[in-house]
C-alpha cells in the first residue's frame, strides 16, 4: 500500500474545505429546491424600455397581475407570483435572463416574449429546460410550426392570422398589388412572407419590398421606393414605433392622399392611440380583441383603465388570458410538473376575456377568432379610445395554421 507523505496539518486543512463547500453545495441545492417548490412564479419577460414599450411592456406586466388577482391569487395552497423584465428587442439578453429564471429563481413559467427573434431563443431554452413558456406578443408562425416543441405556446396572434386579416381582406376588395416595408428580423420576413402567400392566392401581385432596421427614425428612403412602385397597398410588416414613424411619414410623402392604401400588418391600439385618429383613420389592422366589441370586452378594458389609464391592446389581454389559462392548468394537474401542465393547457377549453371558445393544438397554438377592423375618422369617434369599426369576424380554423398546415412534427 502507498503510503501517504501528505502533511497532516494540510491534509486536515484539505478535509475541512472539502467539508465546508459540500455543505454550501448542500445548502445551495436545497434552498434552489425549496424555491422551486415555494409558491408559483411566473415570468414577463418582453421589451419595457425600446421601440415595443406601449405595445406590450409595463402594461402586460399588469395585465398578468390582473389575472393572478382574479384567478384568487393562489393555486394548490400556494402564493403566486409575478416577476419581471426587459429584454431590450436583443435575443441574447433574453435568454441570460431566461436562464437565470429557469435556474436560479425558481420561475415556472415565462410569457409575453414580445419580439420574435427573442422569443425564438427562449422557446428554445424552454424546450432544453423543460420548462414551459406561453408567447403572446410575438408574431412569428415559426413558434408553433417547425420551432414547435412540447411545452411552448403561442396565444394571441401570428403571422399567418393577420395575413388572413388584413393581407386578404384588402386583396379581395381591389388591393391587387403590394409593396411591402419589413423590419428586418425574423417577425419582418415571417410577416411579409405570410402575406405575400395570401395576397398570390387571391390573385394578387407583390411588386417589390424593402427591409428597415428595428428602431429606425427616418422612413422616407424607404417611403419613396414605395410610392414609386405605384402599388395600390403598402404592407407594412412592422409594429410598435416603427410602424407608427411609417404612417406619420407616408401621410407627410402624401402617398395615402395619392390614392395608395396603407396596412397595418401588425397593430394595436396603442399605436392608434399614439397616431391619432387624424393620421390613422382609414387604416385597415387585425386584432384579436377590442375593448369597445361588447359587455365582457368593456368590463375588463374599464377595469385595465382604472390601474392604466389607458385601454388594453390584444397583447395586454392575451396576456392576461395567458397568464390565466396556465394558473387553471396548474390546478387541474394538481402540479407544477411541467408535462402535466403543458397536457392540461393542450386539454382545457380557453374561454375567457380573450379567447372566446378557444381551443390548443396539439403544437401548442391557442386558436380562436380574429378580428378586422377599419379606424374611424375622427368625426365618427364617439367617446375617448373609441377608435374601431369591425368589419368581420374571421373565425379561427380559417385564421390560423391547422395542426397539418403548420409544418410541426407534433401529432
Amino acid at each position: 500500500m502507498r503510503k501517504d507523505t501528505r502533511n497532516p496539518a494540510v491534509s486536515a486543512r484539505l478535509t475541512a474545505w472539502l467539508a465546508r463547500t459540500t455543505a454550501v453545495a448542500a445548502l445551495a441545492l436545497g434552498a434552489s429546491q425549496a424555491l422551486a417548490a415555494d409558491g408559483v412564479k411566473i415570468g414577463v419577460l418582453n421589451d419595457q424600455s425600446g421601440v415595443y414599450a406601449d405595445y406590450g411592456g409595463k402594461w402586460s406586466v399588469e395585465a398578468a397581475r390582473m389575472a393572478v388577482e382574479d384567478f384568487g391569487g393562489s393555486v394548490l395552497g400556494q402564493k403566486i407570483e409575478i416577476v419581471s423584465a426587459d429584454h431590450q428587442n436583443k435575443p441574447d439578453i433574453g435568454s441570460n435572463i431566461a436562464r437565470q429564471w429557469y435556474d436560479v429563481d425558481g420561475v415556472d413559467m415565462i410569457t409575453e416574449l414580445t419580439t420574435s427573434s427573442v422569443a425564438l431563443a427562449v422557446h428554445e431554452l424552454s424546450k432544453e429546460k423543460k420548462k414551459i413558456d406561453i408567447v403572446v406578443g410575438a408574431a412569428t408562425s415559426r413558434l408553433t410550426g417547425d420551432a414547435c416543441q412540447p411545452y411552448g405556446f403561442h396565444w394571441a396572434f401570428d403571422t399567418r392570422a393577420l395575413a388572413v386579416g388584413t393581407g386578404g381582406a384588402l386583396t379581395k376588395a381591389g388591393g391587387n398589388t403590394w409593396f411591402f416595408l419589413t423590419a428586418d428580423y425574423a417577425f419582418g420576413y415571417q410577416l411579409e412572407e405570410d402575406t405575400t402567400k395570401l395576397v398570390k392566392e387571391e390573385g394578387g401581385k407583390v411588386l417589390g419590398s424593402v427591409r428597415h432596421p428595428l428602431n429606425n427614425n427616418d422612413f422616407s428612403s424607404f417611403l419613396l421606393q414605395a410610392q414609386a412602385s405605384q402599388a395600390k397597398v403598402v404592407g407594412l410588416a412592422n409594429a410598435g414605433l416603427d410602424t407608427t414613424n411609417s404612417v406619420k411619414q407616408a401621410s407627410e410623402f402624401g402617398i395615402t392622399a395619392g390614392g395608395q392604401k396603407l396596412a397595418g400588418l401588425l397593430m394595436t391600439l396603442a399605436e392608434v392611440h399614439g397616431l391619432g385618429l387624424k393620421a390613422s383613420q382609414g387604416l385597415v389592422l387585425t386584432e384579436g380583441y377590442y375593448w369597445d366589441l361588447d359587455d365582457k370586452s368593456r368590463e375588463f378594458g374599464e377595469r385595465f383603465f382604472k390601474r392604466t389609464q389607458r385601454m388594453p391592446s390584444m397583447i395586454h389581454a392575451g396576456t392576461y388570458s395567458a397568464v390565466l389559462s396556465y394558473l387553471k392548468a396548474v390546478k387541474a394537474a394538481g402540479s407544477k410538473d411541467t408535462e402535466k401542465v403543458a397536457a392540461k393547457l393542450k386539454e382545457l377549453p380557453v374561454d375567457d376575456v380573450f379567447g372566446r371558445g378557444g381551443k390548443v393544438l396539439a403544437n401548442g397554438r391557442m386558436v380562436h377568432d380574429m378580428y378586422l377592423f377599419e379606424v374611424k375618422k375622427p368625426e365618427d369617434s364617439k367617446k375617448p379610445w373609441d377608435y374601431y369599426k369591425l368589419l368581420a369576424t374571421i373565425p379561427g380554423d380559417k385564421a390560423f395554421f391547422s395542426l397539418a398546415e403548420s409544418g410541426c412534427p407534433i401529432k
